[in-house]
């Protein structure tokens, strides 16, 4: 078991799968800590309105993944295309995430047991 909190997201521009090895404070064994689906804007009539409304809804939606890593001190980001990138982008030009060491990867298997084995791997756990 590692001695430090750390976790993992895969990402892409649906869905986030976050894995973790703490609850706040306490590190324990790898788990899945939740997954979280991005929310998409309908209904705007123009090209500006709908690239505004979709920047907003990304920011919400990397905002619930920061929530769910706070206290760690390393991140595993992997996934398809480049939503790993922007989150990473993201995180460091975020006062309390710019010394987060980040790790990137690339896999296109959202499924969580398999995320929970590739981020264990990651962390030789």
């Amino acid at each position: 078991m590692l001695d430090k909190r750390v976790a993992g997201v895969w990402i892409d521009h649906q869905k986030a799968v976050i894995i973790k090895n703490h609850d706040g404070h306490e590190v324990s064994e790898f788990k899945v800590s939740e997954t979280q689906k991005e929310k998409h804007q309908h209904g705007h009539s123009n090209e500006s309105a709908i690239h505004h409304a979709e920047h907003t809804l990304r920011m919400k939606f990397f905002k619930e993944i920061e929530k769910a890593i706070t206290n760690s001190v390393e991140l595993y980001i992997t996934g398809p295309g480049i939503s790993q990138e922007e989150l990473k982008n993201h995180l460091l030009a975020t006062a309390q995430y710019k010394n987060l060491k980040i790790s990137l990867g690339t896999s296109t298997n959202s499924d969580e047991h398999y995320v929970l084995e590739e981020v264990k791997k990651h962390y030789h756990a």
